[in-house]
């Protein structure tokens, strides 16, 4: 095979080298473009644009695969938990008992927040959006921690890392006690990291936290599934961020931001908002389903099918399992969740749906368990947010090693040509 590509234009001739990666994906490279033929090419949304070369997680949509660092998302989601995986997707490798000792040590030793952080938390009144709330909290801890990372020191960023992880939780935590009214918590730093964000999560004043496992593996296996996701749009954003060598805080706040949109993060947002829509109307999912099957009816179903994977989301299958054990465990009698384990049981059996492979997503059972848990459907994207940190933290450190170059799309102009300026007395 040629490691060539040729594009003719006009009766020119111009060649340009193909990159093949580890998974026999071919790219070709078209940087030289603009510069040998005056040429640039166009894909709104970049949807067909490699932005980089990545060593952190591989997608493959049509076969429905999902790796991080060549382990499978389904050895993962059994076998590690969310702290393992994150030092994974950020350091490259998964860690020995020592390592990940040390890594949880010191996440622990910086998880204390500023005192005067609270007084921001304080200005925002309960209706705050918490993705909002925790935008503007992360990107304040630049004030708290005001030195720039020395990207070419490994301490200097192994610290900016380790402090980021620490303190995340706890913002995600005063922004759900927030949105309740309860007063703040640090949780407790003899557990492990995800019990320790649940317990700051829930605990109550004057009540003794009970841990339950069922829960803790359903988080942990959460925080897992969508702990990154290839270049997608808010990991492209935290790329893009921190190529003008802004710090890895702006640059996460800057992820936040792009991931609250209902397209991106706030999917599994957009189904609990569908559900209960439904169940306000009746709650017949055999009306529904019939609706979503009209190409004239505005009604979309929410959870179902995939922009990336065009087969099935193995994500979904993982926590399919684990949403029925919570449900299960905590006994719940929520005619909302009825109603979507309807959805799900019509979808599966339905041809228009099985043909289409229109499956139930990542988002739809994510959405089940949050609910589950009495977790505010604002929180949902927020709760995604803290599964996404160390796939972002993944990509911003491996961009910032590798050198890229500040990012700048171009365009093509399709504007008014040059005119005459006319005086405001003649307009």
């Amino acid at each position: 095979m040629s490691d060539k590509a040729i594009l003719e234009f006009q009766g020119k001739k111009y060649e340009f080298p193909v990159i093949k990666g580890t998974e026999n994906e071919f790219a070709i490279d078209i940087k030289t473009l603009r510069g040998v033929a005056n040429l640039i090419t166009i894909d709104p949304g970049f949807k067909n644009t490699g932005s980089c070369e990545s060593a952190i997680t591989f997608l493959d949509g049509e076969k429905g695969i999902l790796r991080y660092r060549g382990f499978t998302i389904e050895a993962l989601a059994e076998k590690a938990d969310f702290l393992e995986v994150a030092y994974l997707l950020i350091f490259g490798e998964l860690p020995n008992e020592e390592k990940l000792l040390q890594f949880h040590n010191d996440i622990r030793a910086e998880s204390h927040v500023d005192e005067e952080m609270k007084k921001i938390l304080d200005g925002f009144p309960k209706s705050a959006h918490p993705m909002g709330v925790l935008s503007s909290l992360t990107s304040a801890l630049i004030a708290f921690n005001p030195t720039t990372v020395d990207v070419s020191s490994e301490k200097d960023m192994y610290h900016a890392i380790v402090r980021l992880l620490a303190k995340f939780p706890v913002l995600v935590a005063w922004a759900l006690r927030k949105k309740k009214g309860l007063p703040l918590d640090y949780g407790d730093d003899s557990v492990g990291y995800v019990e320790n964000f649940h317990q700051m999560m829930f605990k109550r004043p004057g009540q003794e936290y009970k841990k339950n496992k069922v829960v803790i593996d359903a988080l942990d296996q959460l925080l897992i599934l969508h702990a990154d996701h290839e270049q997608n749009c808010s990991t492209s954003t935290v790329r893009i961020v921190g190529s003008s060598h802004a710090g890895l805080f702006a640059s996460i706040s800057a992820g936040i931001s792009a991931l609250w949109g209902p397209l991106h993060g706030g999917a599994n947002q957009a189904v609990l908002e569908m559900l209960e829509a439904i169940e306000k109307d009746g709650g017949d999912t055999k009306k529904y389903m019939a609706k979503a099957k009209d190409k004239n009816d505005p009604f979309r179903l929410m959870g179902f099918g995939h922009r990336v994977y065009k087969n099935f989301d193995p994500r979904a299958k993982i926590i399919k399992k684990a949403a029925d054990e919570v449900l299960a465990d905590l006994g719940i009698n929520d005619p909302i969740l009825a109603i979507a384990k309807g959805l799900e049981k019509e979808a599966l059996e339905d041809d228009y749906f099985v043909k289409r492979k229109l499956y139930p997503n990542v988002d739809f059972y994510s959405g089940i368990i949050y609910r589950a848990l009495d977790i505010p459907t604002e929180m949902f994207t927020v709760m995604f947010a803290l599964g996404r940190l160390p796939g972002w933290i993944a990509q911003w450190r491996e961009m910032r090693l590798n050198g890229e170059p500040i990012g700048r799309p171009r365009q093509v102009y399709i504007g008014k040509t040059k005119r005459p300026f006319v005086a405001l007395d003649k307009r």
